[in-house]
C-alpha cells in the first residue's frame, strides 16, 4: 500500500470513534489452550465490542492463529470460557457457531477450487434456509464485490489470490453474520487487492458487522482498526486503541520501522 493510501486510511482514524470499549460482543477470559503438552495460550483474554475493528498481532508462533481456532471451536481450550452476545460457545461446533452469528475468512481462503464461484458463494449460506433471504444476499453481494460478479461461472480455483479473497469475504457474510473473524487477510495480495480488502471492511464494518482480524502485518491492521492486542508466546502484552498502539515505542520498534511509524501516528 503506497504512502498515499495509507495516510487516506489513517486519517480517518477510526479509533477515534471508540477511545472507549463499546458492548462486549465476544469475549475469552482465561484461556489456556495447549497442542498435546505445549501450551499456546496463558490466561488469554480478548474483548471485541459490538460494531468494532479489532486487530490480533503478533509474529509466527505467538499463538494468533490458534486464537482464531479457539473462537471458531476447531481447537478447545483446556481452561477458560468463551462468550458471545452474552452466550457460552464453549463445546459447541463450528456449524453451531456459525449459526450463532461469527463467520470466518481463513488463511489462505480455503475455496472450493473445482466448484464455480456462484457455487461458493452459496455455501456461505449452508446453515440458512431462508430462500428469500439467501436470494437477497447473493444479490448484495454482487453488489459489493463486483470482480466475483463478473466471475460466476468461473472454477475459483482459477481466479487470482485478491478475487479468491473477495469471493472468500462475499461467502462468509452469506450466513448474515454479527462478526466476521478474518486469519491474515491481506496475506500474499498485491498492493492494489490489499487496498480494496481493507477499503471493504471499513465499509462492512459500517453497516454494522463486527470484525475479528489476525493480522501479522501491524502497519496494514492499525490503519482501519479501532483497538488492538498484541500476542507475544500466548499472552497479551500490550492492547488499546490503534492510535495508541501505532504511537507505543514498543510497536514501532518491533513491527512498523522508523519512517512508517512516524508518519502513521503523526
Amino acid at each position: 500500500m503506497n504512502a498515499a493510501r495509507l495516510h487516506l486510511i489513517s486519517s480517518q482514524d477510526p479509533s477515534s470513534k471508540h477511545a472507549t470499549m463499546t458492548e462486549p460482543l465476544l469475549e475469552l477470559q482465561q484461556i489456556d489452550t495447549f497442542y498435546g503438552q505445549i501450551q499456546v495460550h496463558f490466561g488469554l483474554n480478548l474483548r471485541i465490542g459490538r460494531g468494532e475493528v479489532v486487530s490480533l498481532l503478533g509474529g509466527n508462533a505467538s499463538g494468533k492463529s490458534t486464537a482464531m481456532k479457539v473462537i471458531l471451536g476447531l481447537h478447545k481450550p483446556r481452561t477458560g470460557t468463551i462468550s458471545f452476545d452474552g452466550k457460552p460457545l464453549n463445546g459447541l461446533s463450528t456449524p453451531q457457531i456459525v449459526r450463532r452469528g461469527i463467520a470466518s475468512v481463513p488463511e489462505a481462503r480455503r475455496l472450493f477450487g473445482d466448484m464455480t464461484v456462484r457455487e461458493n458463494l452459496l455455501m456461505g449460506a449452508f446453515t440458512r434456509n431462508d430462500r428469500a433471504g439467501i436470494a437477497e444476499d447473493y444479490e448484495r453481494m454482487l453488489e459489493l464485490f463486483p470482480r466475483v460478479k463478473e466471475r460466476l461461472t468461473q472454477r475459483a480455483g482459477t481466479l487470482s489470490g485478491g478475487e479468491q479473497q473477495m469471493l472468500a469475504m462475499a461467502r462468509a457474510l452469506m450466513s448474515r453474520p454479527s462478526l466476521v473473524c478474518m486469519d491474515e487477510p491481506t496475506m500474499g495480495l498485491s498492493p492494489l487487492y490489499v487496498d480494496k480488502v481493507l477499503e471493504l471492511i471499513q465499509t462492512i464494518n459500517r453497516q454494522g458487522i463486527t470484525f475479528f482480524m489476525v493480522e501479522q502485518n501491524a502497519s496494514l491492521a492499525l490503519q482501519i482498526a479501532h483497538r488492538g492486542y498484541v500476542l507475544q508466546t500466548g499472552r497479551v502484552v500490550l492492547d488499546g486503541t490503534a492510535r495508541e498502539l501505532l504511537a507505543d515505542q514498543r510497536i514501532r520498534d518491533a513491527y512498523l520501522g522508523g519512517a512508517l511509524a512516524a508518519q502513521t501516528a503523526s
